[in-house]
């Protein structure tokens, strides 16, 4: 199994801003995420860092639309 994700970022400059925004989210949640290994997390705990991930991204955007 490879240890390397086929996730990419659509736009690669953002690849480190992402990354932070990551490691802050996984942080309010109290999700134990380490940079490397993280095979010992579950998945409700991964999802859960995505999922809000999203979540805190389409709010950022609907202010931005609404010229907030």
């Amino acid at each position: 199994m490879s240890s390397r994700s086929s996730n990419k970022a659509a736009v690669p400059e953002a690849k480190s801003a992402l990354d932070r925004f990551k490691y802050e989210v996984a942080g309010e949640l109290g999700v134990p995420l380490k940079d490397g290994y993280n095979g010992d997390l579950t998945s409700k705990q991964n999802g859960s860092v995505g999922g809000y991930m999203v979540k805190k991204m389409i709010e950022a955007q609907e202010r931005q639309m609404a010229g907030k």
